[in-house]
């Protein structure tokens, strides 16, 4: 065969080179013409096709187009562990293909246990061997991106005549373990650092602490390195040296900072530390508002290094909660935090955010406490500095500087019964908003009995269940499902919006059967976890619902990432034939999960009633 084999393409691209040989002595080169059929339902399958150039059509039993197969892409391996064709192969135009016998595929699942999980495995198995595969690069990824993403610490400097006393009151004020000491007595002036392990020697040295200079204890041989340098070289070098931090230099040779031992290996294990260290240690909104940067500039390493989608939603939600919780605490005076309860709803609710999105906030205020006059700015002034991060507002105004977003416990109380007993669109949508809301800062006690509110209501109203699970098929038309599921994008017809076509059905679909049986996490995952606990939910549909919600989750991350790095604002949508064929057939496959739970909410709420 010829040597152009594209061994990068999923799935062949965890093949050894053994594995590999295999595969260049077991195929062929197939041509089809424009129309044909390369597979028909009903036949034994004999080869695993891979195209070289052309494009081929998959047709369901109603001859709808499930998908579309471009280069590299491959197809029937289904058929082939089934030993039947069940859809509808054709050419759309002169197609190439190789074709791999079908003696060499089950060969290479005997021998590769991820390169079968990939090509044939049900939904779970295929995405559980993707994030071991991504798992296996992702150190080597962290440990090449660069100094600049480590979390460099800004350079505080004292001169060499500054006693040991001062030095200390740097230390506690600043909270920090080390300063640049400069010496311009030197000939010529020098650069040192000084550190708290130096705090020792210090007292050690027996002269009072306020007549000794920190540049006699100070070390004037830095051990420097570029913010451009990878963050591996700089683990390698503090080891070389043996030394807990080095000088970050800008390329003109400019004190950047200090980077410290901590930064290197919190980074490499967790990077989300550094970032709550930031927003811990910010002094005004200015501060947070670079920790907020720093937020978007995490998600993108960690998604880099293969981080799992999951992982990675449950650290920015801390993150979030952290920042939202720092910029309250800035503008609320401290009686007023003591006497409410700030709370974040929807997906940083559940804690599945990722990419900033609308925020949506409430405050539930302590009855017979007295709030401040000036109640309307502070929280104008919250709201504004969510925008100013990257929050954009919420275009149906569920924030607190809107006041029906922000009420005394009592009153928020009846908002919550007139959204169940006086059920619309609106309120309904409130409701569900709500049903996500999760304290952030203040009193949380104050949010639960609101909660109870909704169980209480909801108990023994099957009729409001069922109105209120129904928005699973808000989206719903009725016409073909695959291409229905195409239209759905706002202003390309040919962009798929993963959140209505997957990632709402599932969430609201889950928060339904959670209304419905008092399952109190917030969490997607944690509310279905409860659910197969509780014997609710089989634990094959709860487990194909997680793993389906972190696959559109992690797709829409990677969509908004690429918009993000083309200067375009994030569309929340993407192109199905523009993905590879891993995704594009893991998107057949979630999609197909998505279709099946509606079906079983349809049958359990009785939904068609409702037409």
């Amino acid at each position: 065969m010829p040597s152009a084999f594209n061994f990068d393409a999923s799935p062949f691209d965890c093949l050894d080179a053994e594995e590999r040989q295999l595969v260049r002595n077991s195929v062929d080169i197939a041509y089809f013409r424009a129309g044909e059929a390369i597979l028909e339902p009903g036949i034994a399958p004999g080869h695993l096709f891979v195209l070289i150039k052309g494009h081929v059509q998959q047709f369901d039993e109603e001859q709808q187009v499930i998908t579309t197969y471009g280069p590299d892409d491959t197809f029937d391996g289904r058929a082939l562990v089934a030993g039947r064709v069940t859809n509808r192969f054709v050419a759309q135009e002169e197609v190439l293909a190789y074709q791999l016998a079908r003696k060499a595929v089950n060969e290479l699942i005997a021998r590769n246990a991820t390169f079968g999980a990939l090509l044939f495995s049900d939904l779970s198995n295929k995405l559980s061997a993707l994030a071991q595969r991504r798992s296996q690069h992702e150190m080597q990824s962290l440990t090449m991106a660069r100094v600049s993403e480590a979390g460099v610490r800004p350079a505080v400097m004292v001169e060499a005549s500054t006693s040991i006393i001062d030095v200390a009151r740097v230390f506690q004020e600043r909270k920090i373990s080390s300063v640049l000491v400069h010496d311009d007595q030197a000939t010529p002036p020098r650069l040192g650092i000084f550190t708290n392990t130096g705090l020792q020697r210090a007292i050690l040295d027996g002269t009072p602490l306020d007549r000794l200079p920190v540049g006699r204890l100070a070390t004037f041989t830095l051990v420097c390195m570029k913010l451009s340098d990878p963050v591996g070289e700089a683990l390698a070098l503090m080891l070389r040296h043996n030394v807990h931090r080095v000088v970050v230099r800008d390329d003109d040779g400019s004190v950047q900072g200090v980077l410290e031992a901590l930064e290197v290996f919190s980074f490499l294990s967790n990077h989300s530390y550094l970032v709550g260290v930031q927003i811990a240690q910010a002094r005004d909104l200015q501060g947070l508002a670079e920790a907020a940067r720093q937020i978007t500039k995490l998600i993108a390493i960690l998604h880099r290094g293969g981080t799992r989608v999951g992982m990675i939603a449950r650290l920015v939600s801390e993150l979030n909660a952290k920042l939202f919780e720092r910029t309250w605490q800035m503008v609320a005076p401290k009686e007023l935090i003591a006497n409410s309860c700030l709370f974040v709803m929807g997906s940083e609710g559940r804690g599945e955010q990722l990419l900033k999105t609308d925020q949506d906030n409430g405050l539930v205020l302590r009855d017979g406490y007295a709030p401040p006059a000036e109640l309307e700015d502070i929280c104008t002034r919250f709201t504004q500095a969510l925008i100013d991060f990257g929050y954009p507002p919420c275009a149906g105004g569920i924030m607190i500087n809107n006041p029906a977003w922000r009420q005394p416990q009592s009153t928020f109380r009846e908002t919550v019964r007139r959204w169940m007993l006086m059920p619309n669109a609106d309120s309904l949508m409130s409701l569900a908003i709500f049903l996500d809301a999760h304290a952030v800062c203040g009193d949380a006690a104050l949010l639960e009995p609101l909660r109870d509110e909704v169980f209480s209501l909801a108990a023994d109203s099957d009729a409001f269940k069922a109105r209120f699970a129904a928005a699973i098929t808000l989206f719903d038309e009725h016409s073909g499902w695959w291409n229905r599921l195409l239209t759905l994008g706002d202003n390309d017809p040919d962009r798929l919006d993963l959140k209505k076509a997957g990632i709402f059905p599932l969430v609201h679909g889950v928060r339904s059967l959670a209304m419905d049986k008092r399952i109190r996490e917030c969490g997607t995952a944690e509310r279905v976890q409860a659910l197969v606990a509780a014997g609710h939910m089989a634990p094959e549909i709860g487990s194909d619902v997680v793993q389906s919600l972190h696959f559109f989750m992690g797709l829409k991350l990677k969509a908004g990432l690429q918009d993000i790095e083309l200067g375009r604002d994030v569309s929340g949508g993407v192109k199905p034939d523009q993905l590879n064929s891993l995704d594009r057939d893991l998107l057949k496959d979630t999609l197909g999960v998505v279709k099946r739970f509606k079906a079983t909410l349809r049958l359990r709420y009785h939904l068609d009633a409702l037409q």
